[in-house]
Formats: structure tokens, C-alpha cells, sequence
């Protein structure tokens, strides 16, 4: 089920994720599912906002990130580990110990998909955070996989390595070729969940997960199985479900 919400601007949509993660932090030990990439960076400074001039405090938060590029070490500029903690965990209170990112960098990445599913199953994620891609995958759950898989590695389409290739100086040579992800049902799991998505190129994949049919060729259209997914969109993002 979809709560639809449209805003003027990026910032407009980032201050409407800000108010349910706001009252989700409020609870007791809230786990929060988190994500990477420029669709939630406003709302990462929000938090960051929040948390300096309000003293909300994050110390009982748990979180788990979505997803990892494999091959290139934490300490990687570009990696999803150096991301969240530049663009959030540097500035919160949340202990290094409550931080769960898969390690991309892994000497067995089979047995690291194993574990960080095992850690997800652990806890029910209050609110999880997602982007949409323009090939409509969710995560790095690129079209074709399948509903029930849950995390897992992924090689990363085309259409998402030059989507990216802008973190990598544009170029796409740099961008790696494979991914560790929760899978899709590990997604579903959520409690709750909000989809972030901005710009014209946004708006066929989001139409495709609210409007289209049930699909893997949409990864996201898994959602509309889902009890309590909140969309938020600006306008050029919702062109196409007005």
C-alpha cells in the first residue's frame, strides 16, 4: 500500500522523510534500515541538524545499510562504509558498535552474504530507507532478481555503473562490477518503508513500482505487496503518476 506524497523541491521532499524518521528515532531502540547515494543526503542532514541544535540523541539507534560495492576496501572515498560516515555517522551519536554495513572487501563473500542475512533476521527494521534507481532496482536489486532473494551478490547493470560513474570522476572503467545487497525480501521485511526519488529521469522507474505491473524487470514493484510504504517525490519525479 502507497502513501503517495509530492513536494516542490529536494528540500521539501527531504524535510517529509525527516518527519518519520523523526518520530521513528523517538521509540525505544529503533532499528533503521539505511541507504546510500544523493536521494537521502538531504534527509542524512536533517538528522544531522536535529541532532546539533535539538541534542536528539541517536546512541539506541541500530542501523543497517542496504548494500556495498565488493572490491574496493572501506577506506575506499567511494565506498558505501566511507559514505554513511561522512554523510551521517560521523555527526550522530550512534556507536560504532550499532553500525552494520556489509563488507564489500570480504575474503568470502558467500559466507559474508550468509552472515549479514543471519544479523538482519536478528531484528525487525523499524523504518527502511530507499532510493529507486532508473532501471527500478531497489538496493543494488537490479531487474531480474528474483522476489524471494534475500542477500546476495549482484553484477551491477550497465545503466547503473554510468548512473554512478559520477562519483567516479565520470568514469565508468572505476565503478565497480559487482555489489553485495540485501536481497529483495530481506527488504520487505521492514516495518515500514519510504521510497526517495527526485528528477525527470526518476519518473518512468517510479511509475513502473506503483502503476505497472508486478515484475522483476521492476525490482521495486515488489513494493506493492507492502503493508506501509510511504513515497516521496517532487514533481518531476511524479510526472508521470499525476
Amino acid at each position: 500500500m502507497f502513501n503517495i506524497v509530492i513536494a516542490d523541491d529536494y528540500d521539501m521532499v527531504s524535510s517529509e522523510a525527516f518527519k518519520i524518521m523523526r518520530s521513528t528515532v523517538a521509540r525505544d531502540n529503533p532499528v533503521l534500515g539505511l541507504a546510500t547515494g544523493s536521494s537521502p543526503v538531504g534527509l542524512y542532514k536533517k538528522m544531522i541538524a536535529d541532532h546539533n541544535s535539538n541534542g536528539t540523541s541517536y546512541k539506541n539507534v541500530v542501523t543497517f545499510n542496504l548494500d556495498e560495492y565488493i572490491g574496493i576496501p572501506r577506506s575506499h572515498e567511494q565506498s558505501y562504509y566511507t559514505f554513511m560516515h561522512e554523510n551521517l555517522f560521523d555527526n550522530l551519536d550512534i556507536p560504532e558498535a550499532s553500525i552494520h554495513i556489509p563488507h564489500g572487501d570480504a575474503a568470502d563473500m558467500e559466507a559474508e552474504c550468509g552472515r549479514y542475512e543471519e544479523e538482519l533476521k536478528k531484528v525487525t527494521i523499524d523504518l527502511q530507507i530507499l532510493g529507486i534507481g532508473t532501471d527500478g532496482h531497489i538496493g543494488f536489486n537490479e531487474p531480474g532478481t528474483p522476489f524471494e532473494s534475500e542477500t546476495h551478490i549482484m553484477e551491477l547493470e550497465e545503466q547503473t555503473r554510468k548512473d554512478n560513474a559520477r562519483f567516479f570522476e565520470d568514469d565508468i572503467d572505476e565503478v565497480p562490477t559487482h555489489a553485495i545487497t540485501m536481497g529483495l525480501a530481506s527488504i520487505m521485511r521492514a516495518a515500514k518503508i519510504i521510497v526517495i526519488a527526485t528528477g525527470a529521469n526518476k519518473a518512468n522507474a517510479v511509475y513502473g513500482m506503483i502503476k505497472g505491473p508486478k515484475s522483476t524487470d521492476c525490482p521495486a514493484s515488489i513494493l506493492q505487496d507492502h503493508p506501509d510504504v510511504t513515497v516521496i517525490l517532487d514533481q518531476e519525479a511524479a510526472a508521470r503518476i499525476k
